[in-house]
């Protein structure tokens, strides 16, 4: 028995300094580093109002993005090639206001000038992801939107931003809702405009085999650059680049949104899951209701495999759903909320991993709201698959803590066991 717990204690210890490096890093992109044009003397507007060439070697996309297609060739002297379309609209909504991904085209960009090279990577071939966005202001009083919706990918070292120079700039989103119009979205106003994000050669061929990128949706304000007027909550798109990204975004669809499913770091394979289990338990001033759970066998990506290095026998992940009405008297701080995981009769012990969830410092439930909490546990798969999944899983949760992860609840905790 004191033989398993050491080593259970252990495979924690190695699993948390594995995971410690789960977070992001990497530089934005400066506007600063766009590429200025050095055929400036053929005028602008002359480019825009230019009819397409008949005899263009390239493939057109849908309506919505041919005429921004051939600017594009245009204008880096470039040939393009529709890679991949989708025209599904993924929407965001944050109160009364609402984002809307409308469609995305993937192109195909070669043998462009060297003026371009920059955001490319330095390369003179890769693509360019367009995209196509509404922006809505259902409220009675006017906002404050500030589209950046950069766009990622697992493993990436910078975010992916709007490439002014790509697309005529009077269609861009940025452009309608940018520093100018002081990113006022007026009451009940609708605002739809293009962003077009480059990809250099080697970072396209990424992208292609992970078959999905990610855009950031960030949150409105309420007050002109106070950013402490947000509200809302961030959100996420994600963009299938071809016929196996398709069916990544429809897989993970159907699991617990951790960080492990958004940032598409590996292959999960459900293997037992319940829900609408609906246990509620006081921990203080809240209500924890336990929802439902997700055990899944997951092998991770070739980018997230080193820091799983030390599961030699596989990874089962455990997530575990709440909901948490909060009549305290100060928010609830996700980010600082943890669990302990007790198995095979209580004589082994996991805790979670704060650093395969999304919650930032500023996501909280505010008091008098409701809102989804998940936990996640990493589990050696030969020993779940031999020991421990037929026995009890038994979950503390607690205490409550705020966004500066003080505890409110005076250290209140509660045990759930998962149902089989």
């Amino acid at each position: 028995m004191k033989k398993s717990l050491f080593l259970m204690s252990s495979l924690i210890l190695s699993s948390s300094i594995i995971l410690g490096g789960c977070g992001k890093s990497g530089d934005e992109t400066k506007k600063d580093d766009e590429p200025k044009k050095t055929q400036e003397e053929k005028g602008q507007d002359k480019v825009q109002k230019e009819e397409p060439k008949k005899d263009q070697e390239s493939t057109k996309g849908s309506a919505d993005f041919t005429s921004l297609i051939s600017y594009m060739e245009k204008e880096t002297q470039g040939k393009t090639k529709v890679l991949f379309e989708n025209n599904e609209p993924q929407v965001h909504k944050m109160e009364n206001v609402s984002i809307s991904l409308d469609a995305y085209s993937v192109v195909e960009l070669k043998d462009f000038h060297t003026d371009f090279t920059i955001p490319f990577g330095e390369q003179t071939n890769g693509g360019v992801i367009l995209a196509k966005y509404t922006v809505k202001n259902d409220m009675d009083k006017d906002v404050y939107y500030m589209p950046t919706l950069d766009a990622t990918f697992t493993g990436a070292t910078k975010d992916y931003t709007n490439d002014k120079y790509l697309i005529p700039e009077e269609d861009q989103l940025p452009t309608k809702l940018g520093y100018k119009t002081d990113y006022l979205l007026k009451a009940g106003e609708e605002v739809t405009g293009y962003i077009a994000y480059p990809f250099g050669e080697t970072d396209l061929a990424k992208i292609n085999e992970l078959g999905t990128v990610a855009v950031m949706v960030s949150k409105p304000f309420t007050e002109k650059e106070n950013y402490g007027s947000t509200f809302g909550s961030d959100g996420r798109f994600n963009l299938a680049l071809n016929k196996d990204g398709s069916k990544k975004v429809a897989s993970n669809s159907s699991f617990y949104q951790d960080k492990v499913t958004m940032d598409n770091m590996g292959e999960k394979t459900m293997l037992k899951e319940k829900s609408d289990i609906n246990e509620s338990k006081k921990i203080g001033d809240v209500n924890a209701i336990l929802e439902g759970y997700q055990f899944t066998k997951f092998t991770p990506n070739e980018v997230e495999a080193p820091r799983f290095s030390n599961f030699t026998n596989g990874v089962t992940l455990l997530t575990v759903k709440f909901k948490l009405e909060n009549k305290a008297t100060s928010e609830i701080g996700l980010s600082s909320m943890s669990s302990k995981l007790s198995v095979n009769d209580g004589m082994q012990y996991a805790l979670s991993e704060g650093m395969l969830l999304n919650y930032k410092y500023n996501d909280v439930i505010k008091v008098g709201e409701t809102g989804e909490l998940l936990q996640v546990f990493v589990l050696d798969q030969e020993q779940y698959e031999k020991i421990w999944k037929d026995k009890a899983f038994d979950i503390e949760l607690g205490p409550i803590r705020n966004k500066g992860a003080e505890d409110t609840s005076k250290g209140k905790k509660e045990t759930f066991t998962l149902p089989k």
